[in-house]
């Protein structure tokens, strides 16, 4: 399995935010009738993909909890912050 519950509640949020951006366009006063009619059409697609990707978290917590997955947990390794990881510059 690809997805951890992080990855998808990222999704998630990304999605949530698309969906609420889109709905503003939908109440423009400036907007021409054919920009809100693809932004409604837009909405319900990514409607259907925050369904999607909520019904996919469920699963997965729903199969962790069971002990049907074992989660696995990346560790980040960041090097840039790290001075041990700095290539030293040799002097010319």
């Amino acid at each position: 399995m690809a997805e951890t519950i992080g990855s998808l509640a990222d999704k998630i949020s990304i999605v949530e935010l698309k969906i609420y951006h889109m709905a503003e366009q939908l109440e423009r006063k400036d907007a021409a009738p054919e920009h809100k009619e693809k932004a409604r059409q837009k909405l319900e697609i990514l409607k259907i993909q925050s369904n999607d990707l909520a019904a996919e978290l469920d699963e997965l917590i729903k199969n962790a909890a069971a002990g049907r997955v074992k989660l696995k947990v990346y560790r980040q390794f960041k090097m840039y912050n790290d001075p041990a990881y700095r290539i030293k510059k040799q002097a010319e």
